[in-house]
């Protein structure tokens, strides 16, 4: 039976499962910044991208399905979260998918496919258009393209909860641990104003790209993820019942079996 954690409490009080052992980790000096990742298994490789003021460790639920499938999996902590550093520059997604590359580059990987959360699936769409050949697809889950999609913010009890438990991991696991507000503020200005991608941008995306979509989403309009998904060459659209923006912690069995059909698809396992 599948265990539900629809409200988040469970993820307020303990976080998400803790991730196994890495077989691999460390740091990317790039750019300003200190980059960490941490890789996982064998196989063919799938980077999972966490979402905007979170880190790897959100991905707790998905790491082991991902292992015992026969896959590679690779975390990164986004510039400015978790473990990562950053500098004075602003964020923006573009930054955020070159310190992606330089991980691939580090730890050898020629090709991956991306599974990407929130700011994360933005990050890989990103590399979806500007680095293709090293993309196999992207699993884009619960996130905008252009600042038209999303909806007007309104605290929930769900949100106030993941909020706490960010602000919580930040203080644990970053080299500012008393500047989250700081933080925030600079995350929040980058979701206001970007991505900028245009219909024709969008169009111009080759790799196999699948739009998730929670039923309950809290942030993303369900017409932004259909537009999204008209406005990508052969993108499908798969919607997600009874969850939020938080499918990964809310119903994860739900989550992977999605997340594992498409990576069938566009990296099978044994090739």
């Amino acid at each position: 039976m599948e265990a539900h954690d629809d409200d988040l409490r469970h993820f307020e009080a303990h976080g998400a499962p803790a991730l196994p052992e890495a077989e691999e980790q460390g740091y990317v000096e790039r750019d300003g910044a200190r980059i960490w990742y941490s890789a996982y298994g064998a196989g063919p490789a799938v980077i999972l991208l966490h979402g905007g003021l979170g880190h790897s460790g959100n991905w707790g639920h998905q790491v082991p399905s991902l292992v015992e499938t026969g896959r590679r999996v690779v975390l990164i902590d986004s510039r400015g979260h978790g473990r990562s550093t950053r500098d004075s520059r602003p964020y923006s997604y573009e930054l955020m998918a070159s310190d992606v590359l330089a991980v691939m580059d580090r730890v050898q990987l020629d090709k991956a496919a991306v599974v990407g959360w929130s700011d994360g699936a933005c990050t890989g769409l990103v590399l979806a258009r500007q680095v293709p050949a090293r993309i196999a697809g992207v699993f884009f889950f619960a996130c905008n393209m252009d600042p038209s999609g999303t909806k007007e913010f309104e605290s929930t009890a769900v949100i106030d909860r993941c909020f706490r438990r960010h602000a919580k991991d930040y203080a644990e696991l970053s080299s500012t641990p008393d500047a989250f507000d700081d933080f925030v503020a600079a995350v929040g200005e980058m979701m206001s104003t970007q991505p900028n991608y245009s219909a024709s941008d969008l169009a111009e995306i080759r790799v196999p790209v699948a739009i998730v979509q929670g039923e309950h989403d809290e942030f993303i309009k369900g017409e932004h993820a259909e537009y999204l998904a008209r406005s990508i060459p052969r993108a499908e659209l798969l919607r997600l019942s009874d969850v939020s923006h938080f499918a990964p912690l809310q119903r994860p069995e739900l989550f992977n079996g999605a997340m594992h059909r498409f990576l069938d698809q566009v990296l099978p396992v044994g090739e």
